[in-house]
C-alpha cells in the first residue's frame, strides 16, 4: 500500500512510502478488536469499590430480644442488613478488572485497526515536523494544511520529540504519541492516524525503531 508523503504545507513532496500488507492490508478481526479495547478499558479501572459487610460496621453483638414470645419477628443484632446502618449484603469488594490477553491476539487486533483506517483512507503520512519552540497555533496551523484540523487523530511519532509534544497537549482531539505506545482502542477512538516519514518508514521496515 502506498502513501504519498505530504509537507507540513500539505503539498506533495513526490515521495511516497510502502506500507505493508501483511498489517495494513489484512482482513479485520472484529472480535480481536474488542478483545483488546476490553483489556485496555478493563485496565483502567481502580477496582477499589468496597463495602462493609455485617462483621465491619459499628454495633452491638448482643440479640436485640428473645428468639419467641414477643409476637414480632426474629431479630439478631443491630448490624442486621436489614436495620439502617447495618451491613451490606454482596456488596462490591475491591478487585482487579483486566483480563489476559495473548501477545497474538493483541497484534491481530492492532493490525485490525490499522488495516480499518487503511481501507477508510484514513491514514495520512507527513514529513518529520521539527519545531523551533513549543507552539499550538504553528502545530494547528500543520493539521489545518493537511485538512484534518477539525478531526479526532492520532499523531505518531517514532520518537519523543519536546516540543512537539508540548504543543499538541493542548489540543483536545489530538492524541501524539510514539511508535511503541500504539495501541488499539486509541486507534479505535481515532478519526485518522497521522504518521511522520519516519514512524511511517518504521512500519515499512526500512528504518529501525529508536523508542
Amino acid at each position: 500500500m502506498q502513501v504519498k508523503v505530504l509537507n507540513i504545507q500539505g503539498q506533495e513532496t513526490g515521495r511516497t512510502v510502502d506500507l505493508p500488507e501483511e498489517i495494513f492490508g489484512l482482513e479485520p478481526n472484529d472480535h480481536a478488536i474488542w478483545l483488546a479495547v476490553k483489556q485496555y478499558l478493563g485496565a483502567q479501572r481502580q477496582g477499589t469499590h468496597k463495602v462493609k459487610t455485617r462483621a465491619e460496621v459499628q454495633g452491638a453483638s448482643r440479640k436485640l430480644h428473645k428468639q419467641k414470645g414477643t409476637g414480632g419477628s426474629r431479630k439478631g443484632n443491630i448490624r442486621n442488613p436489614l436495620y439502617k446502618g447495618g451491613g451490606t449484603i454482596f456488596g462490591p469488594k475491591p478487585h482487579k478488572y483486566d483480563i489476559k490477553l495473548n501477545r497474538k491476539v493483541k497484534d491481530l487486533a492492532k493490525m485490525s485497526a490499522l488495516s480499518y483506517k487503511a481501507k477508510e483512507n484514513a491514514i495520512v503520512v507527513v514529513e518529520d515536523v521539527n519545531l523551533d519552540a513549543p507552539k499550538t497555533k504553528t502545530f494547528m496551523n500543520i493539521l489545518n494544511s493537511l485538512k484534518v484540523g477539525d478531526k479526532k487523530l492520532m499523531f505518531v511519532l517514532p520518537e519523543y520529540n519536546d516540543n512537539v509534544y508540548i504543543s499538541s497537549r493542548n489540543v483536545p482531539s489530538v492524541l501524539t504519541a510514539l511508535m511503541s505506545d500504539v495501541n488499539t482502542y486509541d486507534l479505535v477512538n481515532s478519526e485518522v492516524l497521522v504518521l511522520t516519514e519516519s514512524a511511517a518508514k518504521i512500519f515499512a521496515g526500512t528504518e529501525e525503531a529508536t523508542a
